[in-house]
Order: structure tokens, then sequence, then C-alpha cells
């Protein structure tokens, strides 16, 4: 087996087409479980099924723990992305960034404005050994070049359609909202 190895730097190169140009995709299904619920009781499992656990709400909301839940899948991500793009960035300018660390803290909190639900996020970034002015500056290029976090300030394209029960195929119910 060949050992694991970052993306290249070319990852970093600019992209001048016209159109969103996708580089992968993943789907993950959430079923139920056994109440019924996919954050209470869920099951979450990937297309190539490399994803495949059960939900729990966490004891701060009611739930019994013992399983994963949204807000932790979410930290995980984004803390991989901005980890992954902070090494790359560093890689770019002759940084060698060993021992870096990258911990994301999602709240689940209500919202004053709506008084439903609001995500925050809370991103912290540790660099041993590298200067802290050269720290700052890839840490800034980087919350500019991370997906996640363009996407947690920007928003995101989101489409949300309901299948049909005869097939598969989504039918849109909305519009995209960014």
């Amino acid at each position: 087996m060949e050992p694991l190895r970052p993306p290249p730097v070319s990852m970093l190169d600019k992209y001048e087409g016209r159109d969103v140009q996708p580089l992968y995709s993943t789907t993950v299904t959430v079923t139920g479980g056994d109440a019924n619920h996919g954050r209470a009781s869920g099951v979450a499992r990937s297309d190539d099924g490399d994803l495949d656990l059960d939900l729990r709400m966490p004891q701060a909301l009611g739930g019994p723990g013992g399983g994963t839940n949204p807000e932790q899948l979410f930290a995980a991500g984004y803390a991989a992305c901005f980890h992954g793009a902070l090494v790359l960035l560093a890689a770019r300018a002759g940084i060698v960034a060993e021992g870096v660390s990258v911990s994301v803290t999602i709240e689940f909190s209500r919202d004053p404005m709506d008084g439903l639900f609001v995500l925050t996020a809370h991103t912290c970034v540790r660099m041993p050994g590298i200067e802290r002015a050269v720290a700052e500056e890839l840490v800034r290029n980087t919350e500019r070049f991370c997906p996640y976090t363009k996407m947690t300030r920007k928003g995101i394209v989101n489409i949300v359609a309901l299948a049909t029960i005869s097939d598969s195929t989504p039918h849109s119910a909305g519009t995209p909202t960014s």
C-alpha cells in the first residue's frame, strides 16, 4: 500500500472558468432509526459505504449521547478542511507546518432573531514553531481560501428537493438559496 500523502500544492492554482467546476461529490443519506428521528436515533451512510454511523442526540440536548451528532460531523469537516488548506498554503510558502492543529467548536444555540436555532463556529489554530506574524498571515489567507470558511461567511447554494415515491428523481421544492 502506498503511503498517505497530502494533495499537491497545485490544488491552490486559481480556476479561470465561468461556471462552478465540480471536483468531487458525495451523498450521505440519513434514516430515522428506532425513534424514527434522524437526529435522535438516525443512521448516516455515505454512497460509497465509507461512512456508516449511528446518530444520537447529545445529553446536553436531552438525548442519551452515545453516538455522533450533526454538530460533531460539521466540526470535523470544517476542522479537516481548514487544516488541509492551511498546510497547503504553508507548503506553497516554503513553511514546514508540523504539529499544526485546528479545533472547531460548533455551538447549537437559540436564535434571538427568529426564536429558532442557529449554529456558531469557533476556530482555534495552533501552529507551534512558526513565528506569530507568519502564522497570522497564513490563518488570514486560509480564511479566504477554505471552502468551509467561505460557506459560513457567504452562504451556500442549497437546493431542497422532494423525490417522488415512484422514482428517486428529485423535484425542486423551492428556489436555490444562499
